[in-house]
């Protein structure tokens, strides 16, 4: 399996339309793309503009149609400029 971790810090004054968008991302992706098996989004409690995400894909070509899907490059347009920083990361998950 295909991990990506994204990490985001948010413009104070998107949080909560960011927060919105990313709840809807993470429905589309689950429900829109069968090799999505996970897609989870967590909020920081020491600072509530860090948000994490924990995503799990059958491979890195399912990750691949995911970042070319409608729903996401929509997503991401919308998204762009409420980001201050973006960092993502991919991984193997070894059970």
């Amino acid at each position: 399996m295909f991990v990506i971790t994204v990490e985001f810090l948010i413009k104070e004054a998107f949080i909560e339309p960011f927060l919105t968008a990313m709840r809807q991302q993470a429905t589309n992706s689950l429900e829109l793309e069968p090799d999505c098996h996970y897609f989870d989004v967590a909020v920081s409690t020491e600072n509530p503009f860090q948000i994490f995400l924990y995503e799990i894909y059958t491979d890195k070509v399912a990750f691949e149609h995911h970042l070319n899907s409608a729903h996401f490059v929509d997503f991401n347009s919308q998204v762009s400029d409420w980001v201050e920083r973006k960092e993502v990361n991919s991984w193997l998950l070894k059970r």
